[in-house]
């Protein structure tokens, strides 16, 4: 071997060491990445995204309407769940967590993705004279919804509250086989709006 593939070779080594080393550091800053969290303001409307099969959106949701945030939240979904949509569900898991019905209004649409399901509620609330919203989503993906409402709703203004995730944070995303996933899926369709695909 010559001296230019030994310094090669062991520059190549030192990059890997290092970053097997910081791997934390990298990770989490990746994580960090994908979450947005605003502080909540006094606005129209609340809307919550579907998609989050085990509540906390929707319980968030109706923690910033009880603490008077919004006088009012729109629940969105993405369809059936063995017959009974997912923003009725939602407002179920919401009343028996004790919250009052009459705080929920259900949005109910077919949808496939998150630009799709951010389509309809922008015409929703332009529909409903909605100026300022808060937006709430879980926290692995509120940079994404936020990027997309950007792009197709200009004319709304809103700030984005994250929900947590008992599978995925910035700081340990890769301690769970869970939170691994959620991070691949998250990051794969990222990269996807980045490129209009």
């Amino acid at each position: 071997m010559g001296r230019r593939t030994v310094a090669v070779v062991l520059a190549v080594v030192l990059v890997l060491g290092l970053a097997a080393a910081f791997h934390s550091v990298w990770f989490t800053w990746l994580g960090d990445y994908l979450v947005v969290d605003q502080p909540p303001v006094s606005s129209d409307l609340i809307v919550v995204l579907g998609g989050d099969l085990r509540g906390t959106r929707i319980l968030k949701a109706a923690e910033l309407c009880w603490q008077g945030y919004a006088p009012h939240v729109l629940v969105s979904g993405a369809g059936d769940l063995y017959g009974t949509h997912e923003s009725d569900l939602a407002i179920q898991w919401a009343v028996a967590h004790g919250y009052r019905e009459d705080l929920f209004i259900p949005f109910r649409y077919p949808a496939t993705s998150t630009r799709d399901e951010e389509q309809a509620v922008a015409r929703e609330l332009r529909a409903l004279h909605v100026k300022r919203f808060l937006l709430v989503t879980s926290s692995f993906h509120t940079r994404r919804a936020s990027s997309i409402f950007h792009q197709i709703a200009p004319d709304l203004t809103f700030r984005v509250v994250a929900s947590p995730d008992r599978n995925f944070t910035p700081g340990g995303w890769w301690k769970n086989r869970e939170g691994e996933k959620t991070f691949l899926f998250e990051w794969t369709k990222t990269l996807a709006n980045w490129l209009r695909i």
